[in-house]
């Protein structure tokens, strides 16, 4: 299947953010944002994914700067999905990087809700305010209208987890989307319907 891709544009009194997204691609990246470790993260998911994400933001807080690229790329998501037909829907990763370990399981199900459980040790994890990993989660899931559950089941380097976690998001997300050929052009949903 071609053409699962799409654009979003989110200007605000605080931020403007740009997003190009292709569902089907080979992990091609170009991500500005004005956070090095923001930047880092989403090229992971760009990555391990395997989607090609463009993305330019600024804004006046860093906080405005996650909430918003979090929204738009998961408004990305919705959107180059289209109304899911012959998706997987469903899929989980386990991620290990060095010592940490991470799970992610995925559901596109148009009912958004995201589940963090895991910690950082510190407040920041380079540039980057720690607890904003976990408020990208939840904005990121919201608009994407996905029901994402993250886990990180143990590490000690705060690098180490955050990334664990954006790489086995990409991993979720790439096996979740992929196109089931037994399902074709058919509603992965006994509802035969899933909310855009």
């Amino acid at each position: 299947m071609t053409g699962r891709r799409s654009k979003v544009i989110r200007d605000t009194a605080e931020t403007t953010i740009k997003v190009e997204l292709d569902i089907d691609g080979t992990g091609q990246f170009e991500i500005t944002t004005g956070i090095r470790m923001l930047d880092h993260f989403i090229s992971q998911l760009a990555r391990h994914g395997l989607f090609d994400i463009k993305l330019s933001a600024t804004g006046d807080d860093q906080h405005h700067i996650v909430e918003d690229v979090a929204i738009s790329l998961g408004k990305s998501f919705n959107q180059a999905l289209g109304d899911k037909s012959g998706i997987v829907r469903m899929a989980h990763a386990i991620v290990p990087m060095d010592e940490s370990l991470v799970m992610v399981a995925v559901d596109i199900s148009g009912r958004p809700y995201s589940i963090f459980e895991g910690s950082f040790s510190r407040e920041r994890i380079g540039d980057l305010c720690a607890d904003l990993v976990r408020h990208f989660l939840i904005s990121f899931a919201t608009e994407a209208r996905i029901n994402l559950y993250s886990n990180i089941l143990s590490g000690m380097d705060d690098h180490h987890k955050a990334e664990a976690l954006f790489k086995a998001m990409g991993r979720a997300l790439d096996a979740a989307t992929r196109i089931d050929e037994r399902i074709i052009g058919r509603i992965p949903s006994t509802k035969e319907f899933i909310e855009e």
